[in-house]
């Protein structure tokens, strides 16, 4: 048997709640529901298998992270999108920062070193960060009516990031099982 992780930055509850009212009016009015099953976040590491037996190994690599990114703030401007032919997606983009892509060079550099015989992908390595509002069943005609309407949104906030999570997979949802704290 394998556990599934990944590393994610989770926003605070009240910006995660106005994320989460997105998602649903999505859900409702664009039929795109798969978002809405997991926690607003901002993946920096996409989602690895270790065998069960190599859980404390996982939680050892995570709680000895070689991190020099202090706490920064990252700032929501507007939506976002990847126009894929088969499934579209759209997001929350957030505003370019220099620590948020350092954090994430160093988190797989780490995972690279710590973890040799595990693959990167490679659109891991050209990080465009985001927070997912609509994916996986939202429709393409569906995204072409959704993608009018919130290409022109705005969704103006701004969070203090503090840490950033170790999730695992318990079978049915993502739950956090570990947070390391920046400097």
């Amino acid at each position: 048997m394998e556990n599934l992780y990944f590393l994610a930055i989770i926003p605070p509850e009240d910006i995660s709640r106005k994320i989460t009212k997105i998602q649903e009016d999505i859900a409702d009015r664009f039929e795109s529901r798969a978002s809405l099953k997991v926690m607003p976040h901002i993946t920096l590491k996409a989602p690895f298998k270790f065998p069960v037996s190599a859980h404390e190994i996982v939680l050892d690599w995570f709680e000895n992270l070689h991190i020099s990114v202090f706490h920064f703030n990252l700032e929501l401007k507007d939506f976002g999108a990847f126009h894929n032919k088969n499934k579209p997606v759209i997001f929350l983009k957030p505003v370019p920062d220099l620590s948020l892509m350092t954090l994430q060079k160093q988190i797989l550099l780490d995972f690279r070193n710590a973890f040799p015989d595990e693959s990167i992908m490679d659109l891991e390595l050209d990080f465009h960060p985001h927070l997912t509002v609509a994916y996986r069943d939202l429709k393409v005609g569906t995204f072409q009516e959704a993608w009018r309407e919130f290409e022109v949104k705005e969704f103006p906030e701004t969070f203090e990031v503090c840490n950033f999570h170790l999730l695992k997979h318990d079978g049915k949802k993502w739950n956090i099982i570990r947070s390391f704290i920046l400097k």
